[in-house]
């Protein structure tokens, strides 16, 4: 199904859910927000008198309904220290002198502060929601954060997060399979990757041990083994908690580990909208002139397929491209052994520090020939327009495409 984004404000909808007495916990009309006031974040500042005063917008109250409060009345330090840290933000940022001014013997915020104040507690807000939105869809243990320190951008407003494929019309990612290995011990007998004819991909510490461009084929639900079988990897989801933050870069967002992450270990899947290649040739078109880079072809056998992660998709959507990247692509078979149809996993290539930025190369294959006619991981419909790469690394190739 496709979404369309409401076109009514927050302080519309309030004034709706107010009006006619009903509850909407997420734009924060709750039975407490009827009966009571609660500070859901701080406008601006002046003082009348000798006295402190802060206009305060209330949670769940459409900001028409906003007060200016003596500051002895406030009982929000952390909204407090979030003003005065935003302030002081603004003022190192545009180099302003003096935040206050004073006119009849009244100090205030200069409007443009005021403004910033605003917006930036709007953000903040929405970023809250988002990672709550964000924790509640996913299908894995550890936790997805969300982090902006450089611009006023909020959660992007066309995007949905899913866990697995979401097959175009006529497309079927899985394909019925109804065996499964029978092993007590998956890596000491003939499993699925032997019935395969491939070796086991994981050594016994569950890392990767086979060579870019061979093949993951993992148990599946058919299996005898139990969910502890050492080749069950991807199919378990990332289990590294990671944020999604943005760049100061102008790379729009980007993702970074929260844990140290170990060479040939696993990190996430690459998930989106599966499509023929037919229709992505008429998306990347569009995407081109808008620069957006989320078009994989699924060309591990054939270019029939590809993945669209523009609107759709998981934490993978927000990595960003790198000449040298610290995850390689993998082509992996679970409940679904069609070739035409693998599922994108994203290895470690080294040691990963907590706070890195994961990234991996837009043109990598699954290949070990990653020459410059083959490397077009990434839709080739992107060549029309070249991209400028702004990774930063010391081979950097100038362009993504």
């Amino acid at each position: 199904a496709w979404y369309v984004p409401c076109l009514a404000s927050l302080e519309t909808l309030q004034e709706l859910c107010r009006k006619e007495n009903l509850r909407c916990k997420s734009i924060g009309i709750t039975n407490r927000s009827l009966k009571s006031y609660e500070v859901e974040y701080l406008c601006d500042y002046k003082v009348e008198e000798g006295t402190e005063y802060y206009l305060v917008k209330w949670k769940g109250w459409p900001e028409s309904s906003n007060t200016w409060e003596p500051q002895k009345n406030l009982k929000c330090p952390l909204l407090l220290q979030n003003f005065l840290s935003d302030k002081n933000e603004y003022l190192s940022r545009v180099r302003e002198g003096k935040a206050l001014k004073v006119r009849n013997h009244i100090k205030a915020l200069k409007p443009a502060v005021a403004d910033y104040i605003v917006k930036k507690a709007k953000q903040r807000i929405a970023l809250q929601r988002w990672k709550e939105e964000l924790n509640r869809k996913k299908n894995h243990k550890a936790m997805i954060l969300v982090e902006n320190t450089v611009d006023l951008e909020g959660p992007p407003l066309d995007f949905y997060y899913i866990n697995e494929y979401k097959p175009a019309p006529g497309i079927n990612v899985i394909n019925g399979i109804t065996t499964g290995c029978e092993c007590a011990d998956c890596p000491a007998e003939k499993c699925c990757p032997k019935e395969a004819g491939f070796i086991l991909a994981y050594n016994k510490q569950k890392k990767l041990k086979i060579q870019p461009g061979l093949p993951i084929y993992e148990c599946n639900s058919f299996c005898r083994c139990g969910p502890d079988c050492p080749n069950r990897i991807v199919q378990k989801g990332t289990p590294y908690s990671l944020c999604i933050f943005r760049t100061n870069n102008g790379r729009g967002w980007g993702v970074k580990t929260l844990q140290k992450i170990k060479t040939n270990s696993f990190v996430m899947e690459y998930v989106g909208e599966v499509i023929t290649s037919e229709e992505a040739e008429r998306r990347g078109q569009l995407y081109d002139n808008q620069g957006n880079t989320y078009l994989f072809d699924l060309d591990y056998d054939s270019d029939e397929f590809t993945v669209d992660a523009a609107r759709y998709g998981n934490v993978s959507h927000f990595v960003n491209h790198s000449c040298d990247p610290n995850l390689q692509v993998f082509n992996v078979f679970i409940d679904n052994l069609d070739l035409r149809l693998p599922r994108i996993a994203l290895f470690s290539t080294r040691t990963i520090k907590a706070g890195e930025e994961l990234t991996f190369d837009y043109q990598m294959k699954g290949s070990i020939d990653l020459t410059s006619d083959s490397a077009d991981g990434l839709s080739s419909s992107r060549k029309r327009i070249r991209t400028v790469c702004k990774c930063g690394a010391v081979c950097c190739r100038g362009y993504l495409n």
